[in-house]
């Protein structure tokens, strides 16, 4: 029906997205040997359309749900474009750009395939749960760190990496001791992908939840930041994300439900 294709619209940007951001970085590996500053300039804009996938993601499965259009037709396809967009694009990204230049470069390999991997089993884990009968009272959270989010992490700390290196006098990026902080990070995200730890979906939240003017008032607040700082913003909010997943269940339940805007017991 036209809501179905609605939904799928945004999922075929997500996909489009994905595609055009692992030719980008083909191009920027052609560009590598011979003019590193246009190699640069193509992975940052690889980045760029990482980012502009997650945005398309978040809003598919919105609208499938605002439509009451949440199917397994729509789940199936919104994983096969993850799995391009989130799995495959990221991984190449950071392979070629910081990975491959690790001692021994089998280390970069192995990190490479092993958040590769965690990204396309953690989406079967999902679909397998999701197409599961519901129990009454169950949580809509999500069962580990979702794929997107994964790679709006790494792709944002290598887009922070880049800003805070230093270039060497060719023009190239001088990462230095950054490469192991986004192999470390590449590495964590791959096993949170994988872990039990509990993350918020939000899906519960709409125009009459309590606490929705404020979320919309913090909305307006990020945008304008990362449109300021847009070096620094992307790696902030990802990370804030996942590190919430790990002290949540430290946090008082009130103010889970609060922070969450969650009215629901």
């Amino acid at each position: 029906g036209s809501e179905m294709c609605i939904r799928d619209r945004f999922t075929a940007g997500n996909l489009v997205c994905g595609f055009f951001a692992i030719l980008t970085i083909f191009e920027g590996i052609n560009q590598a040997d011979s003019d590193a500053v246009a190699a640069f300039a193509y992975y940052q804009n690889a980045t760029f359309l990482i980012f502009a996938a997650c945005l398309f993601d978040l809003f598919d499965g919105r609208i499938a749900r605002m439509r009451g259009q949440d199917g397994p037709f729509g789940r199936e396809f919104d994983s096969l474009a993850d799995i391009v967009s989130f799995g495959i694009a990221p991984a190449l990204l950071v392979a070629k750009a910081v990975l491959f230049q690790l001692s021994p470069p089998e280390v970069g390999w192995g990190i490479g395939i092993l958040y590769l991997l965690c990204a396309a089993l953690r989406l079967a884990r999902f679909n397998c749960m999701a197409s599961a009968p519901r129990k009454e009272g169950q949580s809509s959270d999500f069962v580990g760190l979702p794929v997107p989010m994964a790679a709006g992490a790494v792709v944002s700390t290598m887009y922070l990496v880049m800003y805070l290196a230093g270039r060497a006098p060719d023009g190239s990026m001088d990462l230095g001791a950054f490469k192991y902080v986004i192999a470390l990070a590449m590495a964590g995200v791959s096993v949170l992908m994988m872990s039990r730890v509990i993350y918020p979906s939000f899906k519960h939240i709409n125009m009459r939840t309590r606490g929705t003017m404020y979320a919309i008032v913090f909305i307006v607040l990020t945008v304008i930041c990362i449109f300021k700082f847009p070096w620094v913003m992307p790696a902030v909010i990802f990370s804030i994300y996942l590190l919430y997943g790990l002290v949540r269940p430290w946090i008082d339940r009130r103010w889970r439900r609060r922070l969450e805007a969650n009215d629901e017991e």
